[in-house]
């Protein structure tokens, strides 16, 4: 069989079987849901954090110093995600997704963001600049950008046999995504409006009472809506 009759053939399975929808109630890995059509929908809150000006990065440096910097950022956002129950599930390049259902979601993931915000700042930047002067001698500086958005998401299997992954539709992980991208010093994270107005108040003020988020209309996928931004981050000990 030719290639283009394997994708025709493909193509017909596709786009023609019937979705076995079920309702999630955890967090779904990719064994959970069946490849040929199989697919959760799930009720969740979604977090993509995003290192900024990796391009510039592999540019100007050599891989093993700009493999190292990614693996930095990557190390704070994967550890705090966990640290506060989110579920990883992609990586694309310098940029994860998780996802946070059930009792405190919201919270749980904006407070994530801000202590990715400061493990980038106090530790990650610290030990690169130790051990990698060139960075700064270039006007290298490691940053980021978290979008959390929350709502509904179709979750299904692409790919072939042995070569799958979860995917996620819906306007949640898309304008969570599309937020990470914001690139607005020194604003670092940005939620939507459900997500604020539904965070309890430990997510939305300080230690001294002072609110971390200021609202901002911002156009989103074509889209103007109210979303909440932060500059703070949230001290790790």
């Amino acid at each position: 069989m030719g290639l283009k009759s394997e994708i025709d053939d493909a193509l017909t399975e596709v786009v023609g079987h019937t979705w076995k929808q079920r309702d999630g109630r955890t967090v779904p890995g990719t064994k959970d849901i069946v490849l040929r059509d199989g697919a959760v929908n799930l009720e969740a809150v979604y977090l993509y954090s995003d290192m900024r000006d990796s391009t510039r990065l592999a540019r100007k440096f050599h891989p093993t110093v700009a493999a190292k910097v990614v693996r930095a950022f990557l190390n704070c956002a994967v550890r705090v995600i966990r640290k506060h129950d989110g579920h990883i599930r992609s990586f694309d390049g310098d940029r994860v997704m998780a996802i946070y259902i059930g009792e405190r979601a919201r919270t749980r993931a904006a407070i994530s963001a801000l202590k990715i915000k400061w493990a980038v700042d106090n530790c990650a930047r610290p030990v690169l600049a130790k051990r990698f002067p060139q960075l700064a001698e270039n006007d290298f500086v490691l940053s980021h950008g978290t979008g959390i958005a929350s709502g509904k998401a179709f979750l299904a299997r692409a790919g072939v046999r042995d070569s799958n992954d979860l995917i996620s539709i819906g306007r949640a992980p898309n304008v969570a995504a599309k937020l990470s991208d914001i690139k607005r010093p020194p604003y670092r994270t940005y939620v939507t409006e459900d997500v604020y107005k539904k965070m309890a108040d430990d997510g939305k003020t300080s230690s001294d009472g002072k609110n971390m988020w200021t609202e901002e209309i911002r156009e989103v996928g074509g889209e103007q809506i109210k979303v909440y931004r932060s500059s703070w981050g949230w001290v790790i000990s």
